[in-house]
């Protein structure tokens, strides 16, 4: 066959197309998303399992985290070793997950953000509630088994969870087009409702909502918004609003101490510090002055931030600032989306405990079926012996006169007598009406002499008494589904009493913070800009006192109001606004900020082509020109927005603007071109445009000619340049008409 006969030709897109999908489908399913029935991602499962199978129990000595990581890379989960052990670190935070499922020995990171050290140095073993309510019953074949990635391994496709996992440790996870993010819930809590929902299977999401009042942080906190939680709980999906909790401690001095002893979830992590450079920036940009210190002291008791405030300050409005300005008070998205049936779906709470209920009556009728087969067989075997016991002369009288094994056995089956030798024709004549099954010969034949001591018989009755008891209750419990409820409910009992704990996040409902900002008193102070962006203000004494450095030493230099704005123009046709509040109001001599900090300005990709206050261009109309002497002039008061960044012009394709001016005292604009020509015409020529159009030709350019630079002359005011080492008066050159060429000034 030749290699074209081997080239499939197909269409790229669909190619494409199948492609994506596969992958969409391997990230959903095998990889991002939890199982609703044990609420676990495969990585998650198969770090559990492969610890099972290694022996690392909550009762036996920990084990590397090295060697679990890689035995579950290399027998179940072929993706990175990070991948996995990032899983582990998290089922072991217990700021992280409700019900962490790994005790971890060694430093496993903490609620700061720092991370956990190298696996190579920590250790880890199942927690106790993991083994008993997790892994206990896969002996007993209560789930399917499938072939591992190379098939030379058998791996559970799911743990046998008695509890709804997905509700009580939550889930969060990036997929392809989809994401899930379901909040953790307090144990005993979960438990009560699924318990209510096994007794009403119509039992609705409001009832379930009796036993389970909402989220419950590993990080307490506040849920301000319980009234949003019904329909959050019915539809799976909203937001949840929480908020830190805050105490209010005296101090010394008469001073007052703000003190965080719970964060938001969504806190943990960089956040927190975070936050306290956000409480940190509130001070240095005057949102406040009532912070006099802040410190975090918090250890491994838990968070405590300490915020130190002025004698005099208003706690409650800065507390309602904290909420406001920084992530004290933050959003939690649910969005509980979860594999069911093999396809992602959102799920409400009834829901999730619907498919946990039907996943443990799954289990248990498998773990009762298995069960009750092995009762049933140790059963027969247990009659055999009792029945054996009651002929046991006869029995040793066949195997004394049996040949062999073989002999000896068929008659205990089939009562076949050929070839051994009785005592008695009475033996002979009993020995051919025995029945016994294979399973009970065999047993005979392996029966030791000691089980004919008189104890061990009335043992061997007992334990037969004990065997039918189970069959009776095994029988009875698959039969009856209200049996096969008590069941499970009874264990559900058990795993709350041995493993409840007290709810830690706060739920009720409270009106948004209402933070009164103070009102900053109005006064007139000099914005300053050197050539290199850095920019700041002054008050105006200190201005007066260093006019003429200050002139000469910034780019800008003008008077505004402290409560106002600069607005900043572009080249690229830009406008972007800077809050004076925004600038450090500073000496003479400071350096300043650079201008890009505080705007949505880049220097990288555009320059400042002019600056000027909001308010004095509310008072004037602007002019602007561009490289291919478009000009147009514009209401100032169009560029009063709320946006940091509007388009102050529309451009041509390779146009840029070369100058903009306010419109005041000016009588005619020079246009100076690259190739030598100047053009003088009456601004009034210019017609009065919007911010969004592109303007009118100035000057007629030639094909490689473009405008060089912009002239504004006033009537009986001389004004000269230097041009080509000679002084030029403008206020001489020819007056002429817009959209014409100008005339050619020789050198």
């Amino acid at each position: 066959m030749s290699v074209s006969d081997r080239i499939i030709k197909t269409e790229y897109s669909e190619v494409m197309q199948k492609s994506f999908i596969d992958y969409a489908m391997s990230v959903i399913i095998a990889r991002a998303l939890p199982d609703v029935r044990d609420g676990l991602k495969p990585v998650q499962r198969r770090t559990l399992y492969d610890m099972y199978e290694l022996g690392i129990r909550y009762d036996r000595p920990y084990r590397k985290s090295a060697r679990i990581v890689g035995d579950t890379m290399g027998k179940y989960h072929p993706h990175g070793d990070s991948s996995i052990y990032e899983a582990l670190v998290v089922m072991a935070q217990d700021f992280k997950k409700g019900l962490p499922l790994i005790d971890g020995h060694g430093n496993f990171g903490n609620i700061e953000g720092d991370g956990a050290a190298a696996m190579r140095y920590t250790e880890a073993r199942l927690e106790q509630i993991t083994q008993e309510a997790f892994l206990s019953d896969l002996d007993k074949d209560v789930v399917d088994f499938i072939p591992n990635f190379d098939e030379t391994e058998k791996e559970p496709s799911v743990l046998p969870v008695k509890i709804p996992n997905l509700l009580v440790n939550g889930s969060e996870g990036i997929a392809v087009g989809m994401a899930t993010s379901t909040p953790p819930h307090n144990l005993a809590e979960v438990i009560d409702a699924t318990k209510a929902y096994m007794l009403d299977e119509n039992i609705t999401t409001g009832e379930l909502m009796r036993y389970i009042k909402g989220p419950d942080f590993p990080t307490g906190g506040i849920v301000i918004n319980e009234d949003e939680l019904s329909e959050i709980y019915e539809t799976g999906s909203g937001k949840i609003k929480i908020r830190g909790k805050v105490e209010i401690e005296k101090a010394k001095g008469g001073k007052t101490n703000l003190v965080i002893t719970e964060i938001p979830y969504t806190m943990i992590g960089a956040n927190i510090g975070k936050f306290l450079m956000d409480v940190a920036a509130l001070a240095e940009t005057k949102k406040t002055q009532d912070i006099v210190d802040i410190t975090n002291q918090s250890s491994k008791e838990g968070i405590r931030i300490v915020i130190e405030l002025r004698k005099d300050a208003d706690v409650e409005n800065f507390k309602n600032m904290l909420y406001k300005k920084t992530r004290l008070e933050d959003t939690f998205g649910v969005n509980m989306l979860a594999i069911v049936d093999g396809r992602p779906e959102t799920m409400g709470l009834k829901q999730i405990i619907k498919e946990s209920v039907k996943f443990q009556y799954e289990v248990t009728t498998r773990k009762y079926t298995n069960l009750l087969a092995k009762e049933l067989e140790r059963k027969e075997i247990q009659e055999g012996l009792i029945k054996a016991c009651n002929v046991i002369d006869l029995i040793i009288e066949i195997l004394r006169g049996s040949k062999d094994r073989a002999m000896a056995k068929a008659c205990l089956i089939e009562g076949k007598i050929d070839g051994i030798k009785f005592k008695s024709k009475e033996s002979k004549i009993m020995a051919a009406q025995l029945m016994f099954t294979e399973k009970q010969a065999n047993a005979i034949l392996d029966m030791r002499l000691y089980k004919l001591i008189g104890l061990e018989i009335e043992a061997l009755i007992n334990e037969h008494e004990d065997t039918m008891a189970n069959i009776y209750r095994y029988e009875d419990i698959l039969a009856r589904r209200d049996s096969m409820a008590q069941v499970i409910i009874n264990e559900l009992d058990e795993i709350k009493e041995r493993y409840k704990r007290k709810r830690r996040t706060q739920i009720t409902t409270e009106r948004e913070a209402v933070y009164v900002e103070k009102k900053v008193e109005e006064m007139d102070i000099v914005f300053l800009m050197d050539r290199f962006g850095y920019a700041k203000t002054i008050d105006t004494a200190a201005y007066e006192r260093n006019k003429e450095a200050a002139d000469a030493e910034n780019r800008y230099a003008f008077v505004c109001k402290n409560t106002g704005k600069v607005c900043l123009f572009t080249n690229t046709g830009q406008l972007h606004t800077v809050k004076m509040m925004d600038l450090p109001l500073g000496k003479f001599r400071d350096k300043g900020v650079p201008i890009d900090n505080v705007s949505n300005y880049d220097s990288s990709k555009e320059n400042i082509v002019f600056a000027a206050s909001q308010s004095d261009l509310n008072l004037y109309r602007v002019i602007f020109a561009t490289r291919q002497a478009m000009l147009k002039v514009v209401d100032g008061g169009e560029f009063d927005v709320a946006k940091r960044t509007v388009a102050a012009t529309k451009l041509q394709d390779g146009d840029e603007v070369i100058n903009v001016v306010t419109y005041r005292e000016q009588r005619n604009i020079v246009l100076q071109s690259k190739e030598g020509y100047f053009l003088r015409f009456a601004l009034e020529e210019i017609p009065e445009k919007k911010k969004g159009a592109i303007g009118v030709r100035g000057m007629k350019l030639g094909v490689k000619d473009s405008v060089e630079a912009v002239y504004y002359t006033q009537n009986a005011v001389e004004q000269t340049i230097e041009y080509g080492g000679k002084i030029l008066e403008l206020n001489k050159l020819k007056l002429g008409k817009r959209d014409s060429k100008g005339v050619k000034v020789r050198v």
